[in-house]
């Protein structure tokens, strides 16, 4: 038996009730769950409860949990803080349907954060890249969008395009093709959207040169989160807004991943280089469902015009935003963030001194609280180059780690690890100390 084989052979003695479970489910729930995102092949693990950086699955296996729920706990599973003000809300409601006091101290919040002058709330990321593009065709009074090869913004019609397209498919990287990532999407919808090449500010100015007139916005992901972790170029952003401007068009920041986590103010922070919308979702809800979009006023004053329509029965549900202030005000306070740094730092530079001490053909990266190992010895400057990862490397080092109780990150070569406020430094040093096992046996195979 060749060792991946043995790494599923053990995934399935230590998980035979999710194996159980996923057979139910199967039989009512496509794939067995209610997001493609939560299976992987043979089935995943069933969940039972979640508190600080633990998980548990209803086999009774303890995981150190780095992947937080694809990055939504920053603040740790099940914190004490967010649990006590939610039971408090409960009891004077769970919805409203009108407008509370909650919602103006949470966008304060998100303003004084982001930079930003006026927000809207949602329920989830998708919600509020699908709203922000409405409104910047809404505001330039155009039709086209350009997004950026390899990254995800949602399960919008709009922007599920070349999420994820195969090297067969893609193109010229001056010119990607235009690859819908679903079934069921009209072409009059997709052909709309048109893709550039991240890092390439020349592919997106040649969009703008064919498209005069014609394009209200650029959204991008300003560290690409759907391919490992890819950081922008120096002057990349810079140079994204100001072609921006100069063809009438609207830069948005999709925040959903490096909101809050990569600084306190996300990508408007670290980088310096103001969009005129940003969308916000995961981290800012402390585990429940809390999305939003911000700007502007300028851009956001339109929001109220009569023409464009923004609703939602659910939006700010004053669970939710207790949740959302909690997180943001008493929290994720400036105290925490190099704490959060320092330990992402700690476990980025052990992966490196285990690769290079294994000669492990990898490399691992890290910005403010995210993480994650490429399995290529070279660093990623796009999604094209995150296609040479070998898929079936990766997965030998994912369920390998998650036979010895760590959940690396979220399920998926393109995710992150998450450093939150509820992890130690003895969980980095269980990482590492599981990490040094596999890597070893990773290379020994990788030399077969």
């Amino acid at each position: 038996m060749i060792w991946p084989e043995q790494i599923l052979a053990t995934y399935k003695q230590r998980t035979s009730k999710s194996y159980e479970l996923h057979q139910r489910a199967s039989d009512l729930l496509p794939l067995g769950v209610t997001s493609n995102f939560r299976y992987y092949e043979p089935y995943p693990v069933f969940i039972q409860r979640a508190g600080g950086s633990r998980m548990r699955d209803v086999d009774g296996n303890e995981y150190i949990d780095f992947s937080m729920n694809f990055g939504c706990q920053l603040v740790g599973h099940a914190n004490p803080q967010i649990l006590e003000a939610i039971r408090a809300q409960a009891e004077d409601g769970t919805l409203y349907c009108a407008p509370n006091e909650i919602e103006t101290k949470v966008a304060a919040e998100i303003c004084k954060r982001f930079r930003v002058e006026m927000v809207r709330f949602t329920n989830s990321g998708t919600e509020s890249t699908s709203h922000v593009l409405r409104l910047a065709r809404h505001y330039t009074k155009r039709e086209k969008i350009i997004k950026f090869e390899g990254a995800f913004h949602g399960v919008q019609d709009a922007l599920l395009v070349s999420t994820k397209p195969k090297l067969a498919q893609i193109g010229e990287e001056m010119h990607p093709n235009q690859i819908p990532s679903s079934f069921g999407i009209p072409p009059a919808v997709w052909q709309n959207t048109l893709i550039a090449s991240f890092n390439n500010i020349e592919s997106v100015k040649v969009r703008f040169r064919e498209n005069p007139q014609q394009i209200a916005a650029v959204i991008i992901e300003p560290v690409m989160c759907n391919a490992g972790i890819i950081t922008p170029e120096p002057g990349f952003l810079q140079a994204l807004k100001d072609v921006c401007e100069e063809n009438g068009a609207l830069l948005i920041y999709d925040e959903v991943k490096t909101g809050l986590k990569i600084a306190p103010g996300g990508a408007c922070e670290y980088y310096g280089v103001q969009p005129h919308l940003i969308c916000l979702a995961k981290a800012i809800g402390g585990g429940l469902p809390l999305g939003a979009f911000a700007g502007t006023r300028e851009v956001m004053q339109h929001v109220g015009d009569a023409g464009f329509y923004h609703a939602g029965t659910y939006n700010g549900n004053p669970l939710s935003l207790t949740a959302g202030l909690i997180t943001l005000r008493d929290i994720l306070t400036p105290e925490v963030y190099p704490r959060l740094y320092a330990m992402s730092k700690k476990l980025t530079d052990g992966y490196n001194a285990i690769i290079a001490a294994t000669k492990l053909p990898a490399h691992a990266v890290h910005i403010g609280a995210l993480g994650m190992i490429h399995l290529l010895p070279r660093p990623l400057r796009n999604y094209r180059d995150w296609l040479q990862i070998n898929r079936e490397q990766w997965k030998a080092y994912w369920f390998s780690m998650l036979n010895r109780g760590i959940i690396a990150h979220p399920p998926g070569h393109e995710e992150q690890w998450t450093i939150s406020v509820a992890h130690t430094e003895k969980d980095i040093e269980a990482h590492l100390a599981a990490f040094e096992e596999v890597a070893a046996e990773m290379a020994k195979f990788m030399k077969q």
